[in-house]
């Protein structure tokens, strides 16, 4: 979903707000096509909050090449904390539950 929130920023800044949500549109389609199933495969192993946190991981794995290859901004050193951020989200999401069933 990077490219479909985000590139329409560089390559599509001349054109009109609608031509950049349908192209936006387009790719997040593609995107959707393989996100969808995706989850629903996952969800009989990993409950839905491991979901949603490893998708966020995902998305901050692929935003920060993005951003700084495609989109030539430079490092900043919040994408650091905000990925120490999901590694705590993570090791909460997936530890063992102190009391089984919460």
């Amino acid at each position: 979903m990077t490219f479909a929130w985000y590139a329409h920023l560089k390559d599509l800044r001349d054109k009109p707000w609608i031509v950049a949500a349908l192209v936006s549109w387009g790719v997040a389609l593609f995107e959707y096509l393989l996100q969808v199933p995706a989850n629903r495969a996952g969800y009989g192993q990993f409950d839905l909050g491991q979901l949603k946190v490893m998708q966020e991981i995902i998305a901050l794995s692929v935003f920060v090449p993005f951003v700084l290859f495609y989109m030539k901004e430079p490092l900043r050193l919040d994408y650091l904390w905000a990925g120490l951020c999901l590694i705590g989200a993570a090791y909460f999401m997936f530890r063992t539950p102190l009391n089984p069933g919460q």
